[in-house]
């Protein structure tokens, strides 16, 4: 198996765990109410979406695994090119410093992820 590939699996792999880390720190930290998003009740629908979301990462670690080199290398520059632009959006509406923190870790991830692919020969 190609070395880049199990190194982009490893780097979604990582970036899932930077995402759960943050997960479990806000649920220790009191930083949530659970069945809240912003204060607002969610819909089945928004909940399904989240789901779909936060899965790219999962489907990302074994697409990097099987697919052939040309689709594999856009698929991770388009799929983590999307989640550094999601985060970097995101980034001001969290209060917390360890938040602002695990997002950077997790931009940085983003970076490397498109820079493996990109110069992937």
């Amino acid at each position: 198996m190609d070395d880049v590939k199990i190194i982009l699996s490893g780097l979604w792999v990582a970036l899932m765990l930077v995402y759960l880390w943050g997960d479990v720190l806000r649920i220790y930290a009191g930083d949530f109410t659970a069945g809240e998003i912003m204060g607002q009740k969610p819909t089945q629908r928004v909940w399904l979406g989240l789901a779909i979301f936060m899965l790219l990462p999962i489907v990302m670690i074994l697409l990097s695994l099987t697919l052939e080199y040309d689709v594999n290398r856009w698929t991770n520059i388009i799929a983590a090119g999307f989640l550094f632009v999601f985060n970097i959006l995101g980034l001001p509406t969290y209060p917390s410093a360890y938040d602002k923190f695990l997002i950077i870790v997790g931009l940085v991830i983003n970076v490397v992820t498109v820079w493996y692919a990109w110069t992937w020969v």
